[in-house]
C-alpha cells in the first residue's frame, strides 16, 4: 500500500530540450523544446490517439506546457495549467551538469541553496494530483522528470529511475499496488488479446 490513491492516469514527461540532451539539471528554469522534443511530443501524441483520455493536465512550464498542447492539439481535449505539478527548484545546481547531489537529494539528503526538498515537492505534488485526477475517465498528466520521481516514492517505486521524455506511461492500480507501463506496451498486450 502507499499514500497514493489517485484514480489510473497517463504521464508524459515533456520532450527532450537542449539541456536534457546533455544532462544539465533545469528545474524551474524554463528552457524550450529542442527538435527532437517537438518529434517526441509528436509522437506521443499519436500513441495515445483512442485513449480515452478526458483532460490534459500540465505543469505551467513551457516545455511541458508546449508538449502538451502538441498532444492536445492531436486528441482534440483541452490543456488546463496546475502550477502545483512545476518542476522542483535546484536552485543552485540549475545549469549544471546532473551530479552526485542529485541522488542525494532524492534520498531527502540534501535541499539545494536555493532550492527545495523532496519532501517540500511531494508534499505539494501528491495533493494536486489527488485534486487533479478526480473524475471521470483517463487524465494525462505533463510534467518533469524530478517531480515525477516524487509521484514514484509515493508509489512505491525507487526514486533513481529516470522517466523517459516523451514517453506516455499508463499509471495503474491494482489491489493497491501500482504499475507503470510504457503506452508501446499497453499496445501491444491488446493487440495480442485480438
Amino acid at each position: 500500500m502507499t499514500d497514493f490513491s489517485a484514480p489510473d492516469f497517463w504521464f508524459l514527461r515533456h520532450g527532450e530540450t537542449d539541456w536534457n540532451a546533455v544532462h544539465r539539471t533545469q528545474g524551474s528554469t524554463d528552457i524550450a523544446l529542442n527538435a527532437n522534443g517537438v518529434a517526441q511530443a509528436e509522437a506521443a501524441a499519436a500513441a495515445l490517439v483512442g485513449r480515452g483520455i478526458v483532460a490534459i493536465i500540465s505543469s505551467p512550464l513551457g516545455r511541458a506546457r508546449r508538449t502538451a498542447e502538441i498532444v492536445a492539439q492531436r486528441l482534440g481535449v483541452a490543456v488546463h495549467i496546475e502550477p502545483e505539478l512545476r518542476e522542483a527548484s535546484f536552485g543552485v545546481h540549475e545549469g549544471e551538469t546532473m551530479g552526485d547531489w542529485f541522488a542525494a537529494w532524492t534520498r531527502g539528503e540534501v535541499v539545494p541553496e536555493g532550492g527545495e526538498s523532496f519532501a517540500a515537492v511531494r508534499a505539494r505534488v501528491i495533493p494536486a494530483l489527488h485534486r487533479v485526477l478526480a473524475g471521470n475517465g483517463p487524465r494525462l498528466v505533463v510534467a518533469h522528470g524530478g517531480m515525477f520521481r516524487t509521484v514514484r516514492a509515493a508509489m512505491g517505486f525507487s526514486t533513481s529511475v529516470r522517466t523517459p521524455n516523451g514517453v506516455p506511461l499508463w499509471c495503474a492500480r491494482t489491489d493497491g499496488v501500482w504499475s507503470l507501463t510504457e503506452a508501446a506496451a499497453t499496445e501491444a498486450a491488446a493487440l495480442a488479446n485480438i
